[in-house]
């Protein structure tokens, strides 16, 4: 099996180069970053830019509703760029500190790093995932179901913030690092199709998918589920953001709640916007986005806390659970209120009580 190179590479993991950060906090600390772009149309706030985390798949389903529907133009932008990101895309955190983008998708563990070493702005202000999607993949003949099933087993893991991650898992379960091999790979999960690996750090809702679809016996041992309760495919966006752009942020995340109530309901539409429109030079498998997008809206984005608050809410039990991964992760200096501010969705919902229905 040959998984295809486009939509099994997970890049997107790795956080912003110190160079580039640096850079983006230097235009910042000087006054020098990117101006908003000038309305040039009708709509209130001229054009929406954001920054997404990943190629252009049924990840973003929500987001393609949105702007296929008119809700963002409907909030008051005159027109929207969604930012493809991916192997060849810069960071979240980098855009949204260069003023490239307002707002986009990443993830605690991505806007951290920034924030704890370089004093860096962000700000979470919502999250689409209320779980994340790592997981440690398996077949069926070896499977590895608990993380005590780690000892012993040989484990692909990428570097970055996946081999970070991963240390994380051994520690939160008091796994000796020296009880499992850690073997270095990339994003294809071929190594452990070919019996190189015994497990295989991955995603859900990409390489477990694409080894499914193959016809593999695949196993998973989520993060989530075994102490790295993180959130993930977060807003973020920058403190500026949030002082002087606080209704246009407010906008976005309307129009965006109104385009991801849309994807749950019909995960075959958000697949076809993918492959056909949003994604549709990318040779996208129309099985697997369908796929991607049932899993995501059944495991990821609907959880019994967002159908009581709404979507991309974040509970104060879950905020404290990041903030416990994060310390876990290397930034145990970093609070709540370092890295969320969730008073805008709350300002959202109120003013939007249809929301909910």
């Amino acid at each position: 099996m040959h998984p295809d190179p486009v939509t099994t590479p997970r890049s997107r993991r790795l956080p912003a180069t110190a160079v580039a950060l640096a850079s983006a906090l230097a235009l910042t600390a000087c006054g020098a970053a990117a101006e908003p772009p000038a309305e040039t149309g009708a709509g209130e706030f001229g054009t929406l830019d954001v920054n997404l985390s990943w190629i252009k798949n049924a990840e973003f389903a929500g987001e393609y509703f949105a702007d296929a529907e008119g809700y963002y133009t409907e909030a008051g932008f005159d027109s929207v760029n969604l930012i493809s990101g991916g192997p060849s895309g810069a960071s979240t955190e980098s855009m949204v500190l260069a003023g490239s983008a307002l707002v986009g998708t990443s993830s605690p563990l991505g806007v951290a790093p920034p924030i704890a070493e370089e004093d860096a702005p962000l700000k979470i202000i919502g999250t689409t995932y209320q779980k994340n999607p790592f997981t440690i993949i398996s077949l069926g003949d070896d499977p590895i179901e608990t993380p005590g099933d780690l000892v012993g087993k040989s484990i692909g893991v990428q570097s970055g913030v996946n081999e970070t991650l991963f240390d994380a898992l051994l520690e939160v379960n008091g796994i000796e690092p020296g009880d499992v091999e850690k073997v270095p790979v990339q994003y294809d999960p071929q190594p452990l199709v070919n019996g190189e690996v015994d497990g295989f750090f991955g995603y859900s809702t990409n390489e477990a998918i694409t080894l499914e679809l193959a016809g593999e016996d695949v196993v998973g041992l989520p993060f989530a589920d075994h102490g790295l309760p993180f959130v993930a495919e977060s807003f973020v966006t920058t403190q500026d953001a949030i002082d002087n752009d606080r209704e246009a942020l407010k906008a976005f995340l309307e129009a965006t709640v109104r385009g991801w109530k849309d994807a749950v309901a019909a995960p075959e539409e958000s697949a076809r916007l993918a492959v056909e429109e949003y994604g549709a030079d990318l040779g996208l498998d129309m099985a697997k986005e369908t796929r991607q997008a049932e899993i995501q809206n059944e495991e990821l984005v609907v959880s019994a806390d967002t159908e009581a608050n709404g979507l991309f809410t974040i509970s104060d039990e879950l905020v404290a659970q990041n903030v416990e991964v994060l310390g876990v992760a290397g930034y145990p200096g970093l609070t709540a209120e370092d890295v969320f501010d969730l008073s805008l969705l709350d300002e959202v919902y109120e003013e939007n009580p249809e929301l909910l229905e």
